[in-house]
């Protein structure tokens, strides 16, 4: 007669319409989302402190070399790669539809900040900014312009902290969140009685007399 082994696991039957999860695949997802989030905040800060643009500022007896860099063209990239990497902190601190907006505010950071970077490859404004500060006449301008690849570096970043964002909204429902072991659920806390005084003890008979009780009485 067949038996069933104590050791075996017995399978427990999920809810109708619920699959098994695949902690593997959720495992894989997360890594693959903190890795492109943070390489991405990490490219289009540091590509936004390069510099995006070079020209010349004519003045007597010759020309004034001028160059730009990325936060003097377009300060947005670096703040929406801080408000990607807040973030991507933030989707695990949150759950359900609270994940899904902030995943949803990860991918447009990334978004916005490849945007405003490609905005910002081919621009002279910040030059000519220059031009007028450095010779001293407003009408000044920058002339021989030539632009680096520090603008597309700085987009390619802000793809990659797109990508974070999409694979949130596509995987975060997998991922775990913070415990809430430590969140107060707003019930009421039970405090604990104090114990009982024994005259048996020094500490509770040096109490008692303070108190101008008699200590021995109960005895």
């Amino acid at each position: 007669m067949g038996y069933v082994s104590a050791a075996s696991p017995v399978p427990v039957p999920l809810p109708r319409g619920e699959s098994a999860p695949a902690p593997s695949t959720g495992r894989r997802s997360l890594a693959a989302a903190l890795l492109l989030g943070a390489l991405g905040a990490v490219v289009v800060l540091l590509a936004s402190g390069r510099v995006w643009a070079e020209g010349a500022a004519a003045v007597p007896g010759g020309a004034l070399p001028l160059d730009a860099e990325g936060q003097d063209v377009t300060g947005a990239p670096a703040a929406l790669a801080v408000v990607g990497l807040a973030a991507l902190v933030a989707v695990f601190a949150v759950r359900r539809a609270g994940r899904v907006l902030v995943a949803g505010l990860l991918a447009l950071s990334g978004a916005g900040a490849a945007v405003t970077a490609l905005l910002g490859a081919t621009g002279g404004a910040a030059l000519d900014e220059k031009a007028a500060q450095m010779t001293g006449d407003t009408a000044a301008t920058a002339d021989s312009l030539t632009h680096t690849a520090w603008p597309y570096v700085t987009a390619a970043g802000g793809l990659l902290i797109l990508a974070a964002g999409l694979l949130a909204l596509w995987c975060g429902r997998k991922w775990p969140s913070m415990s809430g072991r430590y969140e107060r659920d707003g019930s009421p806390r039970t405090r604990r009685a104090p114990a009982a005084s024994s005259p048996d003890r020094p500490e509770d008979l040096w109490k008692a007399l303070d108190r101008g009780e008699d200590p021995t009485r109960d005895a």
